[in-house]
């Protein structure tokens, strides 16, 4: 394969990654973005599309898919190039540019690298039952893509914290029954979704506490449950007549390549400048959450805002001879928008 030029690689096309393509483009900068992924959107689309996100400006209430579909509309007129479903495999630096290699063959020729990949490579923590691989696919899910589909099932949660509360609380108003089983008999979510959801059982409004009890087996065949067997503290077993199983024990993060690279790592995380965004390798910048420094908040508004002081930084690597005019978009506006 030939190799592409870019003025920046975007590795990661999450919405701090997408984001990041629309910055770079209102200075300029055009940009490639790879994703082992094979749709953009990172954790939004692969894990929780029907979520409603709540704190994202001007967004009073915003589903996670709708957020990317706007992010990728806000990016479409600078005409980012998606490299999806491969990896970046490899960093290397050649005459004062960067070279991306991927899983498939491409590499990228780049002035500057911003690193938007989330905590590196994800999957499901999976609970260590017997038979899993038969139903997972099927009736064992660790996201949920659409609601819709568990109408009418019986639904066996499994996990204490945020994700795992409010699906139970979502899914109540489709699902014929929603257990939730918790190895103790408090849950690490927010307050007011512990207390709705400790509303719900307490009403019988088909929610069920299984606690403190913890995953036992599995019953059914040719990937469908018919049950779900949990057992309690003291060694004592209940069967859960259940039709789907959602575990939410959270997700193994894996920085993968990245890791090689030299950079400056705080366990998953990269260690940044906040005030530019660049890690210890001058040209390599981190966003989102992969990137780590002194008062870091984990939110993808702050990631949006680390996504404009990366592009700013960059600049000067893309365009060295050129000044940087602060404009407003007001003021500047928007290729092909009025």
């Amino acid at each position: 394969m030939s190799v592409q030029e870019t003025d920046i690689a975007i590795i990661g096309a999450g919405p701090v990654g997408l984001f990041a393509v629309f910055e770079c483009g209102m200075l300029k900068m055009r940009c490639q973005v790879i994703d082992s992924l094979d749709a953009i959107g990172g954790q939004c689309t692969a894990l929780y599309p029907e979520k409603p996100i709540y704190d994202i400006p001007g967004f009073p209430r915003v589903g996670a898919a709708e957020l990317i579909a706007q992010l990728a509309e806000q990016a479409a007129p600078f005409d980012p190039v998606y490299a999806l479903g491969q990896q970046v495999q490899a960093l290397s630096e050649h005459n004062g540019r960067w070279r991306v290699a991927t899983s498939t063959g491409a590499e990228i020729d780049a002035r500057a690298v911003i690193i938007a990949g989330g905590s590196g490579a994800f999957g499901p923590n999976r609970p260590p039952l017997p038979g899993i691989a038969e139903y997972e696919g099927k009736s064992i899910f660790y996201a949920v893509q659409r609601r819709e589909a568990f109408r009418g099932k019986r639904v066996v949660i499994a996990g204490g914290g945020d994700s795992a509360l409010d699906w139970a609380i979502s899914l109540a108003e489709v699902a014929e029954k929603v257990y939730v089983v918790h190895r103790r008999a408090k849950f690490r979510g927010a307050p007011e979704t512990v207390a709705r959801l400790h509303a719900l059982a307490d009403a019988d409004n088909g929610v069920e506490l299984v606690t403190p009890h913890q995953l036992h087996g599995l019953e059914g065949g040719n990937g469908q449950l018919t049950a779900v067997t949990v057992q309690s503290l003291d060694g004592e077993t209940r069967r859960l007549e259940a039709d789907v199983l959602l575990p939410f024990f959270g997700l193994s993060m894996d920085l993968g390549p990245i890791a090689t690279w030299d950079l400056d790592l705080d366990h998953h995380h990269i260690r940044i400048d906040p005030a530019t965004c660049q890690t210890n390798t001058p040209g390599i910048f981190a966003i989102g959450d992969v990137a780590t420094y002194p008062g870091k908040l984990k939110l993808i508004l702050c990631g949006f805002s680390e996504a404009a002081l990366a592009a700013h930084a960059a600049y000067k690597l893309v365009h060295p001879d050129e000044a940087l005019h602060w404009e407003y978009s007001t003021t500047k506006g928007v290729p092909g928008r009025p």
